[in-house]
């Protein structure tokens, strides 16, 4: 099975544009998510997908230094650019990656990889249905059969923009899904990039910890945080708007 992680980006985030390009610990931001993929052992390829817009252009570069695929295509239509970036790679099955979570833990994504085809084969696996791991190591992970039924499906603004709000939120019903849960719920801890509080955070961390070298396990990091509360009160106050609010669990194996 080839799995292909496909980074979406684009420069114009409403609420910090140009943050995948921002230094994080002497390296952009995007290439912080990069490092920590290459570190996944069930991940073949790497591919960026970003929008037409001549803004993007810098992240087309940014691929090209970096030696990773990158399609470009409608800003509003993300899954379109999914599409886009599985045919050019040749996936058998994607993995959806934003480009804002320069914390991501390779071991939890190479999990929810697995969890795709073990024990048994299922369309959509993701660590997002239900929250247990921090905001920042999301991974979902489907085959590229799903993906086209998503495609075929999906025709709402909300459903192209959003990927696959129509599978987790929308229709539910009609994919088999498995949760991807950890042991503990450190679902409170927020490792995303959406606003400069996040970005204080996030460069405070990776200082103070010096995480800009090989990734190091999130139980770890979760630990230090947890004994240091004014760290994690940089950001608490931070949102991101999150789909799954409003999803009904139907249809999902456990």
């Amino acid at each position: 099975m080839r799995t292909v992680a496909i980074i979406q980006a684009r420069m114009t985030s409403t609420r910090l544009p140009g943050k995948v390009l921002m230094d994080l610990a002497g390296r952009p931001v995007l290439a912080r998510v990069v490092q920590r993929l290459r570190v996944c052992e069930r991940v073949d390829e790497i591919c960026l997908a970003i929008t037409r817009n001549s803004s993007d252009d810098p992240l087309e570069e940014f691929a090209r230094r970096q030696k990773i695929a990158v399609v470009r295509g409608s800003e509003q239509d993300v899954l379109g650019r999914y599409v886009l970036a599985a045919r050019s790679t040749g996936a058998d099955a994607v993995v959806r990656i934003t480009s804002d979570c320069p914390l991501l833990d390779p071991e939890v994504t190479d999990e929810v990889i697995r969890a795709l085809t073990v024990p048994s084969t299922v369309d959509y696996a993701a660590n997002v249905l239900e929250r247990t791991y921090p905001r920042g190591l999301d991974t979902e992970a489907m085959f590229v059969d799903t993906l086209m039924r998503l495609d075929r499906l999906a025709t709402s603004p909300a459903a192209r923009e959003h990927v696959t709000i129509f599978l987790r939120a929308d229709r539910p019903d009609l994919f088999r899904t498995r949760h991807v849960r950890d042991s503990v719920d450190n679902s409170d801890l927020r490792w995303t990039l959406d606003t400069p509080a996040d970005l204080e955070f996030l460069r405070t961390v990776f200082e103070r910890f010096e995480l800009a070298g090989p990734p190091r396990s999130y139980r770890a990091l979760v630990a230090a945080l947890r004994a240091d509360p004014a760290l994690i009160a940089i950001n608490r106050d931070a949102e991101t708007w999150d789909p799954n609010r409003a999803t009904e669990k139907q249809g999902i194996l456990s």
